[in-house]
């Protein structure tokens, strides 16, 4: 399975909640930027989960109108969370796209390469893909690609 954690853009720092912070128009860029790098790199099977936050939504846009919004992602859930909605390691389709928040995503990373949740920071609109696969009956988790926008 691939797993890719891709934080939400760049966004408005205050709206009428925290759920309707809406992208600005350098988060917009940064989204179709990342969403360009890896529609030359993922199937078209793959599945995309955002959080119910606006940004995420508008982030996911960016790449099309293929995702889902789960409640299990919005902002202050847990690790296991994204997991779970995920369906790690055995996966709920080949690739699954996880569009989040910090620090939700880096505990995520950290967890996926130490075991242990620890204070990892994914810039906005970074991403951060893993795979896991079996070896010899045991899981090995590979980072593939870790891509920020400012490095496109």
């Amino acid at each position: 399975m691939n797993l890719i954690l891709w934080r939400h853009a760049e966004a408005e720092d205050h709206a009428s909640s925290d759920l309707a912070r809406q992208l600005t128009s350098h988060g917009r860029k940064q989204a179709q930027g990342i969403a360009k790098w890896l529609k030359a790199r993922i199937d078209d099977d793959a599945i995309f989960l955002a959080s119910p936050a606006t940004r995420t939504i508008q982030t996911a846009e960016a790449f099309g109108d293929r995702y889902r919004v789960i409640d299990d992602l919005a902002p202050g859930r847990t690790a296991q969370n994204v997991l779970d909605a995920a369906g790690w390691p055995g996966g709920i389709a080949q690739t699954v796209v996880v569009i989040g928040h910090q620090p939700t995503l880096g505990r995520v990373a950290a967890l996926l390469m130490t075991g242990e949740e620890a204070e990892w920071s994914i810039k906005k609109s970074g991403v951060w893909w893993f795979q896991g696969r079996p070896r010899g009956g045991d899981g090995h988790i590979v980072v593939r690609a870790v891509m920020n926008p400012d490095l496109l």
